[in-house]
């Protein structure tokens, strides 16, 4: 297989490159090297399976690590956030976590439940 010079698309922002007389699209890594955690991976699951040619689009464009990531960030953020206020609303306080460890966790362990939940519905399953 022989490569041959690349053609650039000004419409899809690609390069590609000529093999076998077949126009491939010539992929780059991202840059970008902030880590996909959970969410960000929750995400790509739900665009490949319900939205792909959304995926497509993005995963072609060079964006989809990118997005990812900066949902990743924005996810884990707003979680911690609604955990906290969640706590303070229902009265889960430190003296609690001393007084009467076990249920301080449970309380804790239901709070991260829903607001994995919130998150889900908002950010991630959209």
């Amino acid at each position: 297989m022989k490569l041959k010079p690349k053609v650039h698309d000004n419409r899809n922002h690609l390069d590609y490159v000529l093999t076998d007389n077949y126009y491939l699209p010539a992929l780059r890594l991202p840059e970008d090297k902030r880590p996909i955690g959970r969410w960000g991976r929750l995400h790509k699951e739900y665009l490949k399976t319900y939205r792909p040619l959304l995926y497509n689009e993005l995963l072609l464009s060079g964006k989809l690590y990118t997005i990812l990531a900066d949902l990743d960030e924005q996810a884990a953020e707003r979680c911690c956030l609604i955990v906290h206020q969640m706590a303070q609303a229902e009265g889960i306080t430190e003296e609690m976590k001393a007084r009467d460890p076990v249920r301080w966790v449970q309380a804790m362990n239901s709070i991260r439940s829903r607001a994995e939940e919130i998150i889900q519905a908002e950010m991630i399953y959209v």
